[in-house]
């Protein structure tokens, strides 16, 4: 079988023997069909499969495995989770081919069922973007479109490191109180003012995508006790558990005797594990 974990920021595929040993395993970029289209997606997936062919002994010009088992990011809708699969198929590298949204690998992964027992519970990811998949002991499943503020989203890297840059420019124009924001976001970019980074977006001298990093600012000025950045982890949470509670609500898992019910936190950030987000997290669910 040829598993695929197409992410935003990062694909990872495993070719596994039909006893579940591993044959291969690689990790490439992202390989979202939003970013890239469909076409494009498949290209960079080519790569990525032919460099675990290869590390399998395998060809990976015709059949590379029985079977594709993909959980990918932007596989939204049905419809594009058809249009997926039968991209796959093209390609020729399976007999067959199954396609869900990347937030149910999340799930997959992080779950640890008891022998004789079905796998179930709910999954929040949060790494570029912010999503939650559930599922219950009889099988149905439940996800969130997670298109973004137009679906009601907030979180992920992609918010954050906006947030980041709001707060620290609003600081040192004035409009806002001071923040330790405001000088690490201008040195993480190695310049002077927020203007400056500001600037450089607006230009094209910086990268949006690079703004993600100032993920990593928010958590380290959270860390040395900056009420913005706090504030912003806290509201963090209050989504990632929003979106947990109402995975289960949707599924009947709440309610009297609703304790037990198994979260799985994945993605970037939560993987994380930082110490702040963590605590607000599980205190929540609690």
């Amino acid at each position: 079988m040829l598993a695929i974990d197409g992410g935003n920021s990062k694909t990872d595929v495993a070719l596994v023997a039909a006893d579940g040993s591993l044959l291969a395993s690689v990790r490439g970029p992202g390989t979202n069909q939003e970013h890239h289209g469909v076409d494009g997606a498949m290209r960079i997936l080519g790569e990525i499969v032919a460099e675990a062919a290869a590390q399998a002994g395998v060809t990976s010009e015709g059949l590379v495995a029985r079977h594709i088992s993909s959980c990918l990011a932007g596989a939204d809708l049905p419809e594009e989770e058809e249009q997926l699969a039968a991209a796959l198929r093209r390609r020729g590298w399976s007999l067959t081919s199954a396609v869900a949204n990347d937030t149910f690998a999340v799930l997959r992964a992080g779950l640890t069922p008891s022998p004789g027992q079905p796998a179930w519970g709910v999954a929040v990811t949060c790494g570029a973007g912010i999503n939650c998949a559930g599922l219950a002991p009889d099988g149905r499943t439940t996800r969130f479109l997670a298109l973004g503020r137009l679906t009601g989203d907030w979180g992920g890297g992609w918010y954050l490191g906006q947030e980041v840059m709001w707060w620290a420019m609003r600081a040192e124009d004035g409009r806002g109180p001071d923040t330790l924001l405001r000088p690490a976001t201008a040195a993480y970019f190695g310049l002077p003012t927020v203007r400056d980074v500001a600037i450089g977006v607006h230009l094209g001298r910086i990268a949006r995508a690079e703004l993600l990093g100032l993920t990593t600012v928010l958590f380290e000025t959270a860390s040395a006790g900056d009420t913005a950045a706090r504030d912003l982890l806290e509201r963090l949470a209050e989504e990632v558990t929003a979106m947990a509670v109402t995975a289960m609500a949707r599924l009947g898992l709440t309610g009297p005797g609703a304790l037990g019910i198994p979260v799985v936190l994945g993605g970037g950030l939560l993987a994380a594990r930082h110490p702040l987000l963590t605590a607000a997290i599980e205190r929540r669910l609690a």
